[in-house]
């Protein structure tokens, strides 16, 4: 006897059922539980094959049906099917849909609010050590010098300063080399008082600019990264009766929508980004967003390489199935990482 499609679907209403409930499930209860538009009778025949093929059991002579351990072992092993298919269709579509990052977290983003129906968030990439690729001075007034600090993740800065008293073009590049000599491929933490003051020793005449540029090197080194932040299923919210307070509802709409008040999440240290992954947890209180403490927010971190990270949330009422987000989230880590391995 074949266990064709339309047993399967029987079989799988009965255990989804039965795990539920922990009651037999009748013909009646499949009927409703099914998409198969199936008269009781039929759906009974059906159950008698089930029985007989040894995937459902019938505990008393007028009670309904339970699956048997054969019929759990095919449920875990076609679910597990399903999940590794289901994990390959989306990395082959993360991977079709996104050939830039922007792309590729925005799908992301999209997609984890399709498969939670809760709210998703995810940060650009920030970087967690800046080195410094290059400076260049340009003087572009009279009494005016453009400082140019590329760092190794290639954003470009801009910094001006006024000068007061006119530099000649060769000074000017020697002043340049000098600096670059002693601070290209330095971390931030590496530029220490005693390479400072050589700098400037060098610098002779020129010190107090020399100590200028340096002031502009360290404004950009600490600057804080404006992270970017994609958003997806806000209007997710609405589907939970305890956050559609109207004033909750405005405030955490507008939090997704204009994103400042984020930046709290984004830049929230409680996760050790040295730890795979580093997924949390914080429910109402615990929140780094005032405007989610009625909320549970999960998240976890990305790595792209060694100090280039980024965050991912998923916020949902404080009775979101935490099984399955924390789960969605590890998977969506792991395909993550298969891309940005392949990427570098």
């Amino acid at each position: 006897m074949e266990l064709n499609e339309r047993k399967q679907k029987i079989l799988e209403a009965i255990i989804r059922n039965y795990m539920e409930t922990g009651e037999p499930v009748g013909s009646r209860t499949v009927s409703k539980y099914t998409d198969l538009n199936l008269s009781s009778a039929t759906i009974r025949n059906e159950m008698s094959d089930l029985e007989e093929m040894g995937y459902i059991l019938q505990p008393h002579t007028s009670a309904g049906r339970i699956p048997s351990d054969k019929a759990y072992r095919l449920y875990v092993d076609t679910m597990l099917e399903s999940k590794d298919q289901e994990v390959e269709e989306m990395k082959e579509l993360l991977v079709e849909k996104a050939d830039k990052i922007d792309l590729l977290l925005k799908q992301v983003a999209k997609l984890l609010a399709q498969n939670t129906n809760y709210t998703s968030m995810v940060t650009k990439p920030k970087y967690e050590h800046k080195k410094i690729k290059f400076i260049q001075l340009n003087q572009i007034a009279e009494h005016q010098l453009l400082v140019l600090i590329v760092l190794d993740n290639n954003h470009v800065n801009n910094k001006f300063i006024d000068l007061m008293d006119d530099i000649e073009e060769g000074a000017l590049a020697q002043l340049n080399f000098m600096i670059n000599a002693a601070l290209n491929g330095l971390d931030f933490t590496e530029i220490n008082m005693a390479i400072m003051q050589q700098i400037k020793e060098k610098a002779g005449e020129y010190g107090d600019l020399a100590a200028s540029i340096l002031d502009c090197v360290s404004e950009v080194m600490t600057e804080e990264d404006d992270s970017e932040i994609f958003t997806s299923g806000a209007t997710n919210i609405l589907k939970y009766p305890e956050l559609t307070d109207k004033e909750r509802m405005t405030e955490l709409l507008s939090t997704f929508e204009e994103k400042q008040m984020l930046a709290a999440w984004a830049n929230d240290k409680t996760a050790d980004e040295n730890q795979e992954h580093a997924i949390q947890v914080y429910i109402g209180e615990e929140s780094p967003v005032e405007t989610m403490k009625d909320c549970s927010v999960v998240t976890a971190t990305y790595q792209i390489k060694e100090g280039v990270y980024g965050k991912i949330g998923i916020v949902g009422p404080k009775r979101m199935d935490y099984e399955k987000v924390v789960g969605t989230l590890e998977n969506c880590m792991q395909q993550l990482d298969d891309i940005f391995k392949k990427k570098t």
